[in-house]
């Protein structure tokens, strides 16, 4: 039975695979103007997504030199890129098109093993280089936090269910608290298995951190209930 981490996972996946096309069996030199284009809401140059995903495959392609698609994706799995990432391994495809779209990586050769259909290999160009630096450089920089709908939610509650906040509350908190677990089992999996580096190794140990965070803010707010309720029944309506 998959966790509820496990099943997220599994759900933001399957979404990005619909449709993807094997990009190591595009023949060299096609137009990848005709090739299916990326989601701009979730692919677009300035979203934190994308900047991850162009991070992670500009590197690898740096690192490890000229491949193909295949091999990129296998390197997100045996890093278990989806445990501690906003990058889905289904998404890689895509966004390698995208990249040879724009010249940050290019056509090298193909590549034919065995009974295999041949794979196309690509190589990150000077450009893809330097825009590497500047990806490396920003996503270190720039801190990246989402509004939670959940605290406009607190601030515009229903009045005729202001009884049910605690219950609402405590549920949402046994719902953390058992992804923190999963989140934290997951993470031991992961760094047990002895591939990651130091580096790696925390970075998948931030949810777990993030998580603990949030689960010490929500008991705060839980706490408060009596409070909340108490208030949001005697407040006078604002005026404009």
């Amino acid at each position: 039975m998959l966790s509820q981490v496990e099943r997220a996972s599994v759900t933001a996946e399957s979404s990005a695979m619909n449709p993807v096309r094997d990009l190591d069996a595009v023949a060299p030199g096609a137009d990848l103007q005709h090739i299916d284009r990326l989601p701009m809401n979730e692919y677009s140059c300035k979203s934190s997504r994308m900047s991850s995903i162009r991070l992670f495959i500009l590197d690898t392609f740096a690192r490890n030199g000229e491949m193909h698609g295949h091999r990129v994706r296998l390197q997100a799995e045996r890093e278990h890129l989806h445990l501690w990432t906003d990058v889905s391994v289904g998404s890689l495809y895509q966004a390698i098109k995208r990249l040879l779209a724009e010249g940050l990586l290019e056509e090298v050769r193909t590549e034919k093993e065995g009974n295999l259909p041949e794979r196309q290999v690509y190589g990150i160009t000077g450009e893809g280089r330097l825009r590497l630096k500047e990806l490396q450089s920003e996503s270190l920089r720039h801190i990246w936090m989402k509004p939670d709908p959940f605290d406009l939610a607190l601030t515009r509650l229903d009045p005729e269910k202001l009884d049910e906040l605690h219950t609402v509350i405590t549920s949402r908190l046994d719902e953390l608290a058992a992804m923190l677990s999963d989140t934290e089992a997951l993470n031991a999996n992961a760094i047990d298995g002895g591939y990651l580096t130091v580096s790696e190794a925390l970075a998948v140990n931030h949810s777990a951190h993030r998580l603990r965070a949030e689960i010490a803010w929500l008991q705060e707010v839980l706490d408060a209930v009596p409070v909340i309720v108490t208030d949001e029944r005697t407040r006078q309506p604002d005026t404009l």
